[in-house]
C-alpha cells in the first residue's frame, strides 16, 4: 500500500551542520571488504574525500538493498523521518535503502515534490531568516554569494534540491562530512547523508524524480 503524504509544511531549510563527533575508545572492528569499497576513498572527486569509519556507523544505516516498505513506484525516493532512512525505490519490490542523519527541518516538512536539479560541490547559500539568526553566517550570505564548495561546505559533495508547484521549498538531500550524525537528530539542517552515499544516490536520480516525505512506523530492522 502506498505511503500517504499530507499538505506539506515549508520550512526554512538552511541546511547547517552542528553535529559533534563523541569518541568512545573501542577495540579495532573486523574489516568487511564491500563496505570498505563503498566507503573507502574518492581521491578522483574535485575536493578528494577521505575514507569513512563504517565501522563506527550502526549496519543499519549503511547503503543496503532491503525489501521496498513503501509501495511508491519505482525511480521514487521516500525520506522515512521516523527511521533515519532514505529510500531509492527499484524494481520487484526492491528498494536501495540509504542512512540519513535529519535536522529540525527534516522533521517539520513532509509532503510529496520533485527533484528539481541537482548540483556537483554545490555552493551553500545559507536563507536570509538564518543569517539573521547567526550573524556569523554573514560572509556566506545570498548577497555575499555563499561559501564555496569544498570539504568542509555543509552540503557536501553533492545536493538535490527539493520543489514543491514549482517553489523552491529550500529542503535539500545533500552530503556532509559528520559520518557521525547519520541516524540522529541534529540541531538544525535538511537531510544529510555520507558523502559516498549521496554521491552513489545522485548517480542513480534524475532530475524530475519525484520525491515523498513521510514517517513510516518505527522499526528495529537491522
Amino acid at each position: 500500500m502506498m505511503i500517504g503524504a499530507g499538505t506539506a509544511v515549508i520550512a526554512l531549510a538552511g541546511c547547517s551542520t552542528t553535529a559533534r563527533e563523541t569518541a568512545q575508545p573501542t577495540a579495532a572492528p573486523l574489516e568487511d571488504p564491500t563496505l570498505a569499497s563503498i566507503y573507502g576513498p574518492a581521491p578522483n572527486e574535485q575536493f578528494p574525500l577521505p575514507a569513512v569509519p563504517y565501522q563506527k556507523i550502526g549496519k543499519r544505516y549503511h547503503r543496503q538493498i532491503v525489501s521496498d516498505p513503501t509501495g511508491e513506484r519505482p525511480g521514487t525516493l521516500v525520506v522515512d523521518t521516523a527511521n533515519f532512512f532514505l529510500y531509492l525505490i527499484q524494481e520487484n519490490g526492491q528498494a536501495m535503502r540509504y542512512g540519513v542523519g535529519l535536522g529540525r527541518q527534516g522533521f517539520e516538512w513532509v509532503g510529496k515534490g520533485i527533484i528539481q536539479y541537482k548540483r556537483q560541490w554545490p555552493r551553500w547559500t545559507p536563507p536570509d531568516e538564518m543569517v539573521a539568526r547567526q550573524p556569523e553566517l554573514v560572509p556566506y550570505s545570498i548577497a555575499n554569494g555563499g561559501m564555496a564548495p569544498g570539504l568542509n561546505n555543509p552540503l557536501g559533495a553533492r545536493a538535490l534540491y527539493i520543489f514543491q508547484n514549482g517553489e523552491d521549498t529550500l529542503y535539500r538531500i545533500h552530503g556532509s562530512p559528520e559520518w557521525w550524525s547519520i541516524g540522529k537528530a541534529v540541531s538544525s539542517g535538511c537531510v544529510r547523508m555520507i558523502n559516498q552515499d549521496v554521491i552513489d544516490l545522485y548517480s542513480r536520480v534524475p532530475d524530475r524524480a519525484a520525491i515523498v516525505v513521510a514517517s513510516l512506523p518505527r522499526t528495529a530492522t537491522a
